[in-house]
């Protein structure tokens, strides 16, 4: 039987959900002179294609099984759409069957790790080195050497061919 009592609190559960997930998704500010590169948020809507901005500036997630970047194969080198920080070699890519693009290890010094604790869930963030821009999440499950899965949207990535 359905009673006031039992509507109300499935309202406000139903509120606190929402409120939960739009919070979650709210990009985390950083802190002015943070980055080597900065932009205003006007200037980085120019920067970036609609998309790229989602997922750089307001951590946002691509869809798995749409980036071209999931199934490249050539050698060369992964960057970053906001700024070109080389993120990843290709000889470090693997196919790890979750529909973005994965490594097993960054290049040196390209990124950064938060934890990130957004969707009721503990995991650490990938963040470029330089700009600040939101590129995944790392994992536990990879491949060795690392045992690690650099796990990667697409659209927050360029890709550059090694020269011939």
């Amino acid at each position: 039987m359905m009673t006031r009592r039992t509507l109300f609190g499935s309202a406000v559960a139903a509120l606190g959900a929402i409120a939960a997930t739009r919070f979650a998704t709210m990009p985390k500010a950083h802190a002015a002179g943070e980055f080597e590169i900065e932009h205003t948020d006007a200037e980085w809507k120019k920067i970036l294609t609609p998309e790229q901005y989602e997922v750089l500036r307001q951590e946002g997630t691509e869809a798995p099984f749409t980036s071209p970047l999931d199934h490249e194969k050539r050698k060369g080198i992964f960057t970053c759409a906001g700024c070109d920080q080389p993120l990843f070699e290709s000889d470090k890519k693997f196919d790890s069957g979750t529909g973005w693009p994965s490594f097993w290890e960054p290049i040196k010094g390209a990124v950064i790790e938060k934890s990130d604790s957004s969707f009721g869930m503990v995991r650490t963030a990938v963040e470029c080195h330089r700009c600040g821009g939101h590129l995944g999440h790392v994992f536990d499950d990879g491949p060795q050497p690392t045992g690690l899965r650099y796990c990667m949207n697409g659209v927050a990535m360029k890709f550059t061919p090694a020269a011939s």
